[in-house]
């Protein structure tokens, strides 16, 4: 039985065999995949990625990654494409055929058939030599001397290749075509992600109670607006205007150190300078001044004016963090 140290090795080995394949691979790209990458861009089609066997999952993969990056794909059995599936390719799209050998037989009768409709094709393929890339308008070189397969028979390092490929390409038509993180979280609003790209710190406040007192204002009102609007914090402000913050632990800090504090103001444990934040602000920005600065509330302002508190609770309660 192998020990847990030599299956330790065996997956060290594995990664390591890959990532120098795809380093050879970044010299095989040629004006080729330029020249592509421009019809891609300039097209009024979709992108029709197709290919069998393992080649078809790497295809699907590559199809998400360009739909969320801005560039309409759709999938196509290459199977299934030569027995009524053909019909998905429309007049201006571009297809791009995925296959290791290039030789497959239904690669072989689906070829013609593209060619015949006038379609652009492009083949990522790792034998040049083969039917599909001589037969192909741009040619992907996605060539791996081996698989990282003992055996050298599972798709396993040619696959990688074929996707690391197809994210160059996606990565490409991002770049020239300006798309910002505003434009990915169109195609994310769901989950996590999504809320990191479009939620703002105007979304968190509208649930929250705004805590404020004056500079002025006596210790035990401070503890009852702490304790009503239960963030932990209240603002300190001047014609609403930020001038500081108290929070539990200046009340805490406050406690331990004076007998009385019947005769102290807001004034005299407040903090000054407080961390804040715009309302217009993502809330992702937000997260990250918490992290920077240890804390757990920020102040919101509007124009210069307090506009109210997030807590660190909210961003974790949206699924920011």
């Amino acid at each position: 039985m192998n020990s847990k140290k030599a299956i330790l090795s065996y997956a060290k080995n594995t990664i390591l065999d890959q990532s120098f394949a795809i380093s050879k691979i970044a010299n095989l790209l040629d004006q080729s995949f330029s020249d592509a990458v421009e019809l891609i861009y300039n097209s009024n089609g979709r992108v029709i990625i197709t290919g069998i066997g393992k080649s078809a999952i790497i295809a699907n993969k590559i199809v998400a990654t360009l739909n969320s990056t801005g560039t309409p794909s759709v999938f196509m059995h290459a199977a299934d494409a030569i027995h009524g599936d053909l019909g998905l390719v429309l007049k201006n799209d571009v297809v791009i055929c995925i296959s290791k050998s290039g030789n497959t037989p239904e690669i072989k009768v689906l070829i013609p058939l593209l060619k015949k409709a006038k379609n652009p094709l492009i083949a990522i393929t790792g034998n040049i030599k083969s039917v599909l890339a001589e037969q192909a308008d741009f040619v992907f070189n996605s060539f791996v001397k081996k698989e990282v397969c003992p055996n050298n028979l599972a798709p396993t390092t040619s696959t990688t290749a074929q996707l690391v490929m197809g994210d160059a390409l996606a990565v490409c038509l991002l770049k020239i075509r300006g798309f910002s993180s505003r434009d990915f979280a169109k195609y994310h609003p769901g989950g996590a992600l999504g809320k990191k790209l479009y939620l703002s710190v105007k979304d968190l406040l509208i649930h929250n109670d705004q805590p404020v007192v004056s500079l002025k204002s006596e210790i035990k009102k401070v503890i009852i607006e702490i304790t009503e609007k239960r963030l932990g914090v209240t603002a300190v402000t001047e014609n609403n205007r930020i001038v500081g913050i108290i929070t539990d632990g200046d009340l805490r800090r406050m406690l331990s150190k004076s007998e009385d504090f019947t005769k102290l103001y807001a004034e005299d444990i407040m903090s000054k300078a407080p961390k804040t934040i715009n309302i217009n602000a993502m809330a992702i920005d937000a997260m990250e001044l918490m992290e920077l600065n240890e804390i757990s509330q920020l102040l919101v302002e509007d124009n210069g004016q307090y506009a109210g508190v997030i807590h660190l609770h909210d961003l974790i309660k949206e699924g920011i963090i």
